[in-house]
């Protein structure tokens, strides 16, 4: 008998009791409920340096990686919680670095002064 391919391997996988019991877990639906962060984050980089919050986005980046920790701690490992969690790491030091060149390192004096 040959060995199924990829895609028949998938489908028995999708197909599976064990794969629908995942879906109605927290373990799915905990991190898929978390993606309205990073992606809030990643919008947000369009929008003025000057509507960055320094305490929420040090706070963001704090929780971030406190859960990027839980998520590789806790049994079974979570590695979507941990995708998450280092896409908004991503997106909030991006935010610091924005909210720390235009409030202390001259972004704000070279925004003013015309060109």
């Amino acid at each position: 008998m040959a060995t199924p391919n990829a895609t028949q391997r998938l489908v028995t996988y999708v197909t599976s009791k064990e794969f629908r019991t995942y879906l109605m877990s927290t373990h799915f639906w905990g991190p898929v409920a978390n993606w309205g962060l990073p992606m809030a984050a990643i919008a947000d980089t369009r929008k003025s340096e000057e509507l960055i919050s320094g305490n929420m986005t040090l706070a963001l980046s704090l929780y971030s990686i406190l859960f990027m920790r839980f998520a590789v701690k806790v049994q079974p490992r979570n590695m979507l919680l941990f995708a998450v969690h280092a896409t908004n790491e991503c997106a909030q030091l991006y935010q610091g670095y924005r909210y720390m060149n235009y409030h202390y390192w001259g972004g704000k004096e070279k925004k003013a002064t015309p060109a």
